[in-house]
């Protein structure tokens, strides 16, 4: 995208300046360009990101409130100030519309909600002899980027097929410099073992130039290729290559073929279903790579119910390509409006054509019919556990004396092993279940906490969360929750404990003036027995709920996941102080010398059986610092 010149932004008006007012001095001021405009409220917080093939005229349509929809009404009248970016083409305009989406995420605008990377087969060529792997992230790595995938399994699934197909290896590179003789992978055919020159680099070379072709949408080519060689070899009576070519055509057939559905006219393309119902969102996506389903997933994005099924579906689209490649075809579900604008946008950031069509007819139909059942059943899902949800939270907020059913519930744990490492964890839930993007880990500070004191982390945990809520966002009262109900401040917090560590929650919330948040601590029964838990309340009498209560089921899934999440925490931060308790006593030591010595040595064991000339030929390891080394390991008896 060219650099942009911006427009100087609009002065934020007083406080009672907002609404149509407002936009209509501003438009005086703008051009007839193509641009991205932004609405403000009075605290300066984005209401709704906006592109204009005019931004003059777009903008002006919001000073005429006879012909406008509720939702923009609203938005309008909150409306105190605007920002606006010109840009040289519309398309320029489309995208950046949908990365300042994704960036701001405004209160009016469509929201992708996705809390988790897909996952990618990468060929990392940055070595001598590539390798195969499984990539989530940033595609930093040298090399070949292939998906996305809709889960690891079906990763897993494709990388076990094709290293039977191609033979690439999978090991890492220490591994793969470490090795004298072939793995087990090269014996049961699953690897060429470039790695002990089993197979000449040219003839590697070409493997990983089929697989990549493979994995390009070239699967018929490359087929063809290997019947070729197969019937070949058969030819020439060259019978055991011959079985090796037969064996990894089937290995490719059953990449292609073990999906449900395997459309034969279409190579390469992502379908894209959209089903509304009871007021939210469903869109269903599939991905086809090489004539094969690479997997499927559903979305369901923040939007306000009056936005028509298209609309949705065309934020959706623009913000879901704003950070991953688009392939050469898009069918979609819905005609949208800017449905050629969109393609030309997809183009130009994947560097190739993007077609963008919504199919009336055959196969790629039937794809999409396909993904609009995908879409409405998984609908019908989250619909009937919301509902589940819901009356779950009635049901706690009437057990537990709320005056209404809790929108945010937090639950807090801690962990540690005869005082070491100790480290405490809170779990959020909400009417859509578990919150995991609101989970957090509290690593103990106190340089007077008593090993093994549960009291003291308790009090650091609970002081440290709710003082920094009350730096943040003032008064629970105050604090401005998002349009869902889903606000920072807790309506119901359970403490793992009995009287004791809920005594400790309650003189911490008063020490900081906190005073409306229930506090609940769940004690486990005797023998630690699921079902046999006390609840205690501040200045009530513990209780138990009946066995079969579906409350009480909730309660101890909340209890269960906030133990899980602190104990893979503790787990985590107690393997961390292994890992760092040798190679980082050693003065000298540093992060690029161990890293150094783990890349050539591959794990802790080795570097301790080394001999001092086999430290020594580390790069950045100096023969007093190899001797160091050696010494420190043999004389400490390590």
């Amino acid at each position: 995208m060219t650099d942009a010149p911006h427009i100087a932004d609009a002065p934020l008006p007083a406080p009672a300046a907002t609404g149509a007012g407002v936009i209509a001095d501003i438009v005086r001021r703008l051009p007839n360009g193509p641009g991205v405009y932004r609405m403000l409220d009075a605290r300066g917080t984005v209401l709704y990101v906006g592109k204009a093939r005019s931004l003059k005229k777009r903008v002006a349509n919001y000073t005429r409130p006879a012909g406008l929809p509720n939702r923009i009404l609203r938005m309008v009248q909150a409306t105190a100030g605007m920002e606006f970016v010109t840009t040289s083409t519309e398309t320029e305009a489309l995208l950046l519309e949908a990365n300042l989406i994704k960036q701001l995420r405004p209160r009016f605008n469509v929201l992708l909600r996705d809390d988790k990377s897909f996952p990618y087969i990468l060929i990392d060529e940055s070595h001598r002899a590539p390798v195969l792997v499984k990539h989530r992230g940033a595609r930093t790595r040298t090399g070949a980027y292939f998906g996305p995938f809709a889960s690891a399994g079906a990763v897993n699934r494709t990388i076990n097929a094709l290293t039977k197909a191609f033979l690439i290896r999978t090991c890492s590179d220490s591994v793969f410099e470490t090795r004298t003789r072939p793995c087990l992978l090269h014996q049961i055919r699953r690897c060429s073992a470039p790695c002990t020159g089993e197979i000449a680099p040219d003839a590697y070379a070409e493997l990983v130039r089929e697989a990549r072709d493979f994995l390009s949408g070239k699967s018929r080519t490359v087929k063809g290729e290997l019947a070729a060689a197969m019937q070949e070899a058969s030819a020439r009576l060259d019978f055991e290559a011959a079985a090796l070519y037969r064996d990894r055509l089937a290995a490719l057939s059953h990449v292609t073929s073990h999906q449900g559905i395997n459309p034969h006219s279409v190579e390469e393309a992502d379908v894209f279903a959209v089903h509304q119902e009871g007021g939210q969102t469903c869109v269903q996506v599939f991905f086809f790579r090489t004539g094969q389903n690479w997997g499927n997933r559903a979305f369901f994005p923040r939007a306000d119910k009056a936005i028509p099924a298209a609309e949705v579906l065309e934020s959706f689209v623009a913000q879901f390509y704003d950070d991953r490649p688009a392939p050469r075809l898009v069918l979609l579900s819905e005609p949208i409006e800017d449905c050629d604008l969109l393609a030309d946008a997809l183009s130009e950031r994947a560097g190739h054509k993007v077609d963008v069509a919504v199919p009336k007819r055959g196969e790629k139909r039937e794809l999409v019919e396909h993904a609009a059942t995908n879409a409405r059943e998984a609908l019908g899902r989250k619909l009937a556990e919301s509902s589940s949800q819901t009356a779950l939270l009635d049901g706690v907020g009437r057990v537990f004396g709320l005056e209404a059913p809790p929108r945010r519930i937090e639950v807090y744990d801690n962990s540690h092993i005869m005082g070491s490492n100790p480290v405490g964890a809170m779990i959020v839930a909400g009417p859509e279940g578990f919150v995991k993007n609101q989970y957090r880990k509290f690593n103990m500070r106190s340089v007077s906490l008593t090993p093994g004191d549960d009291f003291a982390m308790m009090r650091e945990m609970l002081t440290r969360r709710f003082a920094r809520l009350v730096k943040d966002y003032g008064p629970r009262d105050a604090a401005k929750a998002d349009e869902t109900g889903f606000g920072p401040w807790p309506d119901l917090v359970f403490i793992d404990g009995g009287k004791g560590q809920l005594g400790v929650a309650c003189e911490v919330l008063a020490e900081l003036g906190v005073h409306d948040v229930k506090l609940v601590g769940i004690a486990k029964g005797p023998d630690r027995n699921a079902g046999r838990e006390h609840f205690f309340l501040p200045g009530g009498e513990p209780f138990m709920l009946p066995d079969r209560d579906p409350v009480l089921y909730f309660v101890q899934r909340l209890r269960d996941e906030a133990h899980r999440f602190v104990i893979g925490a503790h787990r985590a931060k107690r393997s961390k102080a292994i890992s760092q308790s040798s190679l980082d006593e050693i003065s000298g030591i540093g992060p690029s010398r161990k890293r150094a010595l783990l890349h050539h040595f591959g794990t802790l064991t080795a570097i301790k059986r080394a001999g001092v000339e086999d430290l020594a030929a580390v790069p950045g390891v100096s023969g007093a610092m190899a001797q160091a080394i050696f010494d420190y390991f043999h004389d400490t008896g390590e």
